[in-house]
């Protein structure tokens, strides 16, 4: 079930680096966002009914609750108009849990221990932007599209097919990717800025969640 939810915020956050970033229109986006963050809450509480009390299991579900609590919310506020500032202080939330799992899995699995760190930044972004009202959109929506598949849809795939990324060599890459998320936006909105371009991709987009 992780794998799979794994793949599902892959694609979420993907669609919403796209939508911040002006080449998928919010509504439609708002619509995907509900069926991901409805089809994630649904596993979870299966896993959760079918645990029968035990907390390794229901700890191991606790990010993807969270996560799928994020999408779902951002999907409402992008149909409805609710707001994002309440979101944004979710998010918050969502990133100081996701440090306690990144720290917790240092030992016993340094490779998840740096998507969950990764997977903290991310939040912590959504919290400046949503929150706080920090101009980081476009920065923001490059995370998304850079972290979307590299953080989620590649290990989940390894995950799938019984090969999870351990060992040195898997959380050097991991380390990569961490650098790469959180770096690669500033050379592309500069790259961008340079070449003056007119292009979506290139211009402050709109938060995720405005209609």
């Amino acid at each position: 079930m992780a794998f799979i939810c794994l793949i599902l915020s892959g694609a979420a956050l993907l669609i919403n680096g796209l939508t911040m970033l002006g080449r998928v229109p919010a509504r439609d986006s708002g619509v995907f966002n509900v069926l991901i963050g409805a089809v994630q809450l649904v596993l979870c509480v299966a896993v959760a009914v079918s645990a029968d009390g035990s907390l390794p299991a229901l700890l191991s579900i606790s990010g993807t609750f969270l996560f799928g609590l994020t999408y779902l919310s951002v999907g409402l506020d992008a149909l409805l108009g609710l707001g994002s500032a309440s979101l944004g202080w979710f998010c918050g939330l969502v990133a100081a849990i996701a440090v306690v799992f990144a720290v917790s899995n240092v030992i016993v699995d340094p490779f998840l221990a740096v998507l969950w760190a990764t997977w903290a930044g991310l939040w912590t972004l959504f919290f400046l932007l949503l929150a706080l009202g920090r101009r980081i959109g476009a920065y923001t929506a490059w995370a998304l599209v850079i972290s979307s598949q590299t953080t989620t849809t590649i290990p989940a795939l390894f995950g799938l097919s019984g090969h999870w990324p351990s060992g040195p060599g898997a959380t050097a890459a991991a380390l990569v990717v961490l650098v790469a998320v959180f770096v690669g936006p500033l050379w592309l909105i500069a790259a961008g800025g340079r070449r003056r371009s007119s292009s979506p991709f290139l211009t402050e987009p709109r938060s995720p969640t405005a209609a």
